[in-house]
């Protein structure tokens, strides 16, 4: 098992609020949510048509993939409506000292 690290991904300051920011984390691209007050961050890609989901909608906890309109809970990457059906990785996300960190394997 690869042990658990954390990753400083960008300021807190640059996170949008209610939007999506795409970054690239210790070469792992990553969507990273502002949704009211809390931060979660998943794959960038989207499972179904490998579109940047950085590029979709994001309503309430669910983001609109750009290029089908499959949607994914935010929260933990579950589908929520097709044509998606595979789930996205999700990462553990924290904000110390103005700065949103991202757990990686």
């Amino acid at each position: 098992m690869n042990p658990m690290y954390w990753v400083d991904a960008l300021s807190a300051d640059d996170l949008p609020a209610d939007d999506v920011t795409g970054v690239t984390v210790a070469g792992r691209d990553v969507a990273i949510y502002c949704v009211g007050d809390a931060v979660y961050a998943t794959d960038k890609l989207c499972t179904h048509g490998h579109a940047r989901l950085c590029d979709g909608i994001l309503e309430g906890r669910e983001i609109e993939c750009p290029l089908h309109q499959g949607r994914f809970d935010v929260r933990d990457g579950q589908p929520t409506c097709e044509p998606v059906t595979e789930r996205l990785r999700s990462d553990p996300v924290k904000i110390e000292r103005g700065r949103v960190f991202v757990q990686l394997e």
